[in-house]
């Protein structure tokens, strides 16, 4: 029997809020909350997982970024800070079961804070990768964490995420996510040297 604290691809869904074109480029370390991102997508979707994602007045700051969006085909657009308040995000994973989530996103401290409180409040246990989540100034991005973690939300990274979904290693399943992670780790590497 597994700790009740741990995330699994059963009983987990992935929430993508507002990573959009005309907010990435202002976002301390964007790239690399991309990048860690992707990993999360490419992850879920390999082990049959809920992915949900949101859109912060598109009208006004544009689509997803273009490397995650044909990955995210469901994105509900909001006006609201939180996605944690609207009902077809809240149904997506009650209707499945799923009452643990893990969110990725920007901005750390105003859509992804307030979606994480919203969500505790309505039961669910929130779960964050830290590494995946960003905000324009480190100062705010610091606190939102401070804050969400007091508040009850369990920090995390990427990779330790994807590999608590997976559970074990020798599957085919986990063979395809270590492909996803040395790639992720190269694509790191080059981002760096440039």
């Amino acid at each position: 029997m597994r700790s009740p604290l741990l995330m699994s691809r059963n009983d987990t869904g992935l929430l993508v809020i507002d990573i959009q074109e005309k907010l990435m480029g202002k976002i301390h370390r964007g790239p690399e909350v991309i990048q860690n991102t992707l990993l999360l997508i490419k992850s879920a979707n390999l082990l049959g997982m809920s992915v949900y994602a949101t859109e912060q007045y598109p009208k006004g700051l544009g689509p997803t970024v273009p490397e995650l969006n044909s990955l995210l085909p469901q994105k509900l657009g909001k006006i609201s800070f939180s996605a944690g308040v609207l009902k077809e995000a809240v149904d997506h994973f009650k209707n499945r079961g799923l009452m643990k989530v893990l969110l990725a996103g920007v901005e750390a401290h105003v859509c992804v804070q307030q979606t994480a409180l919203d969500l505790l409040a309505e039961g669910f246990q929130v779960y964050l990768a830290s590494d995946a989540v960003g905000s324009r100034h480190e100062e705010d991005w610091l606190l939102a964490l401070r804050r969400m973690e007091k508040a009850g939300v369990t920090l995390t990274t990427s990779e330790a995420a994807l590999f608590e979904w997976a559970e074990k290693a020798g599957t085919p399943e986990f063979k395809e996510l270590s492909q996803l992670v040395i790639a992720a780790d190269e694509q790191k590497s080059r981002s760096t040297e440039e």
